[in-house]
C-alpha cells in the first residue's frame, strides 16, 4: 500500500516508491528502494522535493504519535492517503541485471517505446507544432536506469538502426552514450539526467531540414551539406520556442558539431568558449554516427571507430574522449577482434577489471579459414591463455551474423532486425 507523506516525515527504513516534484530535481537515480543510508536521507531533505510516496508493504510506515492508540472508529480522522500500488504509480522496475544478456531483454522494449515517442515528436515538429519535450523525461529516466545497470546494453541496441529510423535511434543512442559518459566523469544523478535529455534532443533541428536532403540515399553534395549544417541552430530555435528545456540542452543542441580546434559549426567556437557538455555531445554524436549503417556506407566496427576517432587531432577534447573510451571499452560490444590464437571473435561484454580483457565469443579460425563451434571466453579469467591481438574490419570478412552473436536472435527480432 502506498502513502503520500511530507519529506520531513521520511525516516530510514521506509521504502521510497516515487517522488513528487520536478523530474530533474529528484536526488536519486531511482525512487523505488528502501532508504537505509543517512546520507541519502540528507540529500532528500536538502532537495526541492517536498512530498514522496512510500510503500508500507515494503518498508516502515509513518509512526503513530507517542501515547496515541490507533482509533478504530469509522468516524476517526483519515490517515495519509493510501491506495493500492497499481492505482497510484507504475509497477516497480525489474531487479538490476547482472549480465548484458539480462539487460538486453529489458532494454528491447524500452528501445521500441523510445523510437515511437521520438518519431511522434519529430513528426509534430515537422508540422510546426510546439514541442512537448516533457514526454521525453520518463524515457530518459528509464534509459539512465538501464545504463546504470549495464552501460553496454542500451548503447549497443541503439546502434542497430535502419535507414527509416536512423534519426530516432540516433537520438536514443546519444542519450545513452551521454549518460554513460557522464557516469564515467562522475556527474551526479540530476546532472546525468539533464545531459541525457540533451542527448535525446540534440538533433531536433533535423525536423526542420528538407526531407529530400535529410533522407537522401546517397552522399550529400556540398550545397546539401551546407543546408544540413543549419540543423543545430534550427533545433535550438525549436527548443527555445517550447520553453521546456534548460540551458544545457540548448547548448548541446546548438554546439554538438563544434570542435576544440575551432573548425566546427555553426559558431566556430574553440577554447573556453566551448562548454564541457558541448564537447561531450560532440564525441557521443560522432561515435554513434560512424558506427551506424547508412544508405551510402556501412557503419564502422565499434573498435575501429574508437581507433579512428583517437587519430583525429583537434576534433575532440582529449580528457573527455579518454573518459568516453573508458565508458565503452577499447573494444566496445559488437567489435570484431583477432586473437593471438588466430581465432576471430565478437566482444559480447566488457571486463570488470581491464579495458583489454572483455568477454568474447569465438566463432572462426583464420588458420583453417573455417567456422568453429562458438565458444564464450572471459579473457580476464584466471587460466585464460588467449588475448586480443588486434581489431578486424568486417568490411573485409563480411560475416552476416555478428550482431546475432552478441545480442541473440530473439533480441534482434524484437528490435526489428531479426
Amino acid at each position: 500500500m502506498l502513502k503520500k507523506i511530507e519529506v520531513q516525515d521520511v525516516r530510514l527504513g521506509m521504502h521510497l516508491h516515487a517522488m513528487c516534484g520536478a523530474w530533474l530535481e529528484h536526488p536519486f537515480w531511482k525512487t523505488k528502494f528502501v532508504l537505509r543510508d543517512p546520507e541519502d536521507l540528507r540529500k532528500l531533505r536538502a532537495s526541492t522535493v517536498r512530498e514522496v510516496w512510500i510503500d508500507v508493504s515494503k518498508g516502515l510506515d509513518v509512526p503513530e504519535p507517542p501515547g496515541v492508540a490507533p482509533r478504530r472508529d469509522a468516524r476517526a480522522a483519515a490517515p495519509a492517503p493510501s491506495v493500492p500500488a497499481r492505482e497510484a504509480e507504475p509497477a516497480a522496475a525489474a531487479p538490476a541485471a547482472d549480465t548484458l544478456a539480462g539487460e538486453l531483454q529489458r532494454a528491447t522494449a524500452l528501445v521500441n517505446q523510445s523510437r515511437q515517442a521520438l518519431s511522434s515528436m519529430f513528426a509534430e515538429a515537422r508540422m510546426g507544432n510546439a514541442l512537448d519535450t516533457e514526454k521525453c523525461l520518463p524515457l530518459v529516466d528509464e534509459i539512465a536506469s538501464s545504463v546504470w545497470r549495464n552501460p553496454g546494453a542500451f548503447v549497443s541496441l541503439a546502434r542497430l538502426k535502419t535507414h527509416d529510423d536512423y534519426t530516432y535511434m540516433h537520438s536514443m543512442a546519444v542519450c545513452a552514450l551521454m549518460i554513460a559518459l557522464g557516469r564515467q566523469l562522475g556527474l551526479d544523478e540530476s546532472q546525468a539526467r539533464e545531459i541525457g535529455l540533451a542527448g535525446m534532443l540534440h538533433d531536433m533541428g533535423k525536423a526542420a531540414m528538407p526531407l529530400e536532403v535529410l533522407n537522401k540515399p546517397g552522399k550529400l553534395t556540398d550545397a546539401e551539406y551546407e543546408i544540413m549544417k543549419g540543423h543545430p541552430r534550427a533545433g535550438a530555435d525549436l527548443l527555445a520556442e517550447g520553453k521546456a528545456v534548460g540551458a544545457i540542452t540548448l547548448d548541446v543542441c546548438l554546439h554538438h558539431h563544434e570542435r576544440p580546434d575551432g573548425n566546427g559549426y555553426p559558431d566556430r567556437l574553440s577554447g573556453d568558449a566551448l562548454t564541457r557538455v558541448a564537447r561531450m555531445g560532440a564525441v557521443c554524436d560522432v561515435y554513434d554516427a560512424i558506427t551506424s549503417n547508412r544508405p551510402y556506407k556501412s557503419g564502422w566496427d565499434p573498435a575501429e571507430s574508437i581507433a579512428k576517432m583517437a587519430s583525429w587531432q583537434g576534433q575532440f577534447d582529449a580528457d573527455i574522449f579518454q573518459a568516453f573510451v573508458k565508458s565503452l571499452g577499447i573494444y566496445p560490444i559488437g567489435s570484431l577482434v583477432r586473437m593471438r590464437s588466430g581465432k576471430l571473435g565478437v566482444v559480447v561484454e566488457q571486463g570488470e577489471r581491464s579495458l583489454v580483457a572483455p568477454k568474447v565469443k569465438l566463432f572462426f579460425s583464420t588458420r583453417s579459414n573455417m567456422p568453429i563451434a562458438v565458444e564464450l571466453v572471459d579473457l580476464a579469467a584466471p587460466g585464460c591463455h588467449d588475448a586480443i591481438a588486434g581489431r578486424e574490419s568486417n568490411a573485409q570478412w563480411k560475416f552476416p551474423h555478428l550482431d546475432e552473436l552478441w545480442a541473440g536472435p530473439e533480441v534482434l527480432r524484437r528490435v526489428g532486425r531479426g
